[in-house]
C-alpha cells in the first residue's frame, strides 16, 4: 500500500486547512506599480481569501506579505540576501508567522539552486519548523514542473501532489501574460502555505510581486 499523509496538515494555521479540494484563483492587481502583488480568490464563492503585497507596496527587495482576505498579515516572507547568499550554493528564503501582535516565528525554508542560467533546471525545495513529513530527504516539499508556465505542483517528499498550479485553456487563450491562473488544493493541506510558495516563486521568476531592478 502506498504510505498515506495526515488527513489535516497544519503549518501556518488549521483554519487554513480544507476537508475537500479547494480551487483558488490568483490574479495580479490591477492598477498598482510593478511589484504590487496579487489577490486570491476561492473560485466557489468569489471571495477573496489571501492577498499577497509585493516589494512595490513594502518598499523593501526581497520581502513579501501574505495577508488573510480581511487584510491581516499571516505570513512574512523574507529572503536571505549578502555575502553569505552570493557564496552558497542555494539561495534561501524563510517564511515567518505572524500573530495578532505581530511576533515572528519561523514556519519554513525555501531553497533554490543559486545558478539562474539553469533556471528550468532549478531545484526548489521546502522544509517546515518543525518537520512535517517523516522522511530521510531533509526536506518536505518540491517543485515539480515550471512555474512561468503556470504548469507545476508543489509535491511531498512521499511522492504525494498537494498543490498544483495550472491554466484553464480559455483562459490561456485571451490572457497570455498569464496573469490569472488557478491553483488547486488537496483536501487537509494548508492553503496559506501554498500560497507563500506561489508569492516567493512569483517574486523568483520575476513577476507581479517583484520590483524592477
Amino acid at each position: 500500500m502506498a504510505a498515506k499523509t495526515n488527513m489535516t496538515m497544519p503549518i501556518i494555521s488549521k483554519l487554513y486547512c480544507s476537508s475537500y479540494h479547494t480551487v483558488l484563483v490568483v490574479r495580479r492587481r490591477p492598477h498598482v506599480v510593478n511589484g504590487g502583488g496579487f489577490v486570491v480568490t476561492d473560485c466557489s464563492s468569489q471571495r477573496v481569501v489571501f492577498r499577497v503585497d509585493g516589494c512595490g507596496v513594502l518598499g523593501t527587495k526581497g520581502e513579501l506579505m501574505l495577508r488573510d482576505g480581511d487584510g491581516e498579515p499571516l505570513l512574512l516572507l523574507r529572503r536571505k540576501g549578502g555575502m553569505v547568499e552570493a557564496l552558497s550554493f542555494h539561495k534561501k528564503w524563510k517564511g515567518y508567522s505572524l500573530d495578532y501582535e505581530e511576533s515572528k516565528n519561523q514556519v519554513f525554508t525555501l531553497k533554490e539552486a543559486n545558478n539562474s542560467c539553469l533556471a528550468m533546471k532549478n531545484e526548489i525545495r521546502i522544509s517546515t519548523h518543525p518537520r512535517t513529513i517523516i522522511s530521510n530527504k531533509g526536506w518536505d516539499f518540491e517543485i515539480s514542473g515550471y512555474f512561468p508556465d503556470k504548469s507545476c505542483s508543489v509535491v511531498d517528499s512521499i511522492g504525494n501532489m498537494v498543490a498544483q498550479v495550472g491554466m484553464k485553456k480559455e483562459v490561456e487563450q485571451v490572457m497570455e501574460s498569464k496573469d490569472l491562473y488557478h491553483v488547486v488544493v488537496k483536501p487537509g493541506m494548508d492553503q496559506a502555505f501554498v500560497i507563500g510558495i506561489i508569492a516567493i516563486l512569483d517574486y523568483i521568476y520575476g513577476e507581479s510581486t517583484n520590483c524592477l531592478k
